[in-house]
């Protein structure tokens, strides 16, 4: 089932999420909503908080679907290295519409779970670290607009605000 995406200012986008204490079916089913609403949407990542669920989970697709064996699911992901930088244009589901330009490690290794609560551990560079680090900014409450500074944050939020009085957010 294909959920919606919450937009910038709702509550659950703005909160740490809650640790998975157990994978159920429940679970299962989310992880497959949520995989269906990322490619439906279209996008490379989505977590949990984006469909309105405060649990640390997360899907991510660089590939977008092309390559099945690209798809990763992440029940309680926790960073375990970061290096390098780049800086990139990035975008978010939550915040459709708008892009900025967002200092990211370059490689980003994470452990969890998979879907079935298996531990992996799985490295990622480029495209993949900055999808890593913009999924788990998620789960910990922050959308890329909070990463912003100055004039090009204040531009954004001013936007998200006069959209939402008027009706259109």
């Amino acid at each position: 089932m294909i959920r919606p995406i919450l937009r910038y200012g709702a509550d659950v986008l703005h909160r740490p999420a809650a640790t998975v204490a157990s994978i159920t079916a429940e679970h299962q089913q989310l992880i497959d909503d949520m995989i269906q609403t990322m490619y439906a949407a279209p996008g490379i990542g989505l977590a949990a908080t984006q469909v309105g669920v405060g649990l640390r989970i997360f899907v991510a697709d660089i590939s977008v679907g092309r390559n099945p064996a690209d798809l990763l699911v992440f029940v309680n992901p926790e960073v375990i290295e970061r290096d390098g930088m780049q800086l990139e244009e990035e975008g978010c589901l939550s915040v459709p519409g708008f892009n900025a330009t967002v200092a990211r490690p370059q490689k980003v290794v994470l452990k969890g779970l998979d879907r079935d609560g298996h531990e992996r551990t799985v490295e990622g560079t480029g495209l993949l670290a900055r999808c890593f680090q913009h999924e788990m900014d998620h789960l910990d409450g922050t959308v890329f607009v909070d990463r912003l500074r100055g004039l090009q944050k204040d531009l954004i939020v001013r936007k998200i605000r006069k959209m939402t009085k008027s009706g259109k957010w």
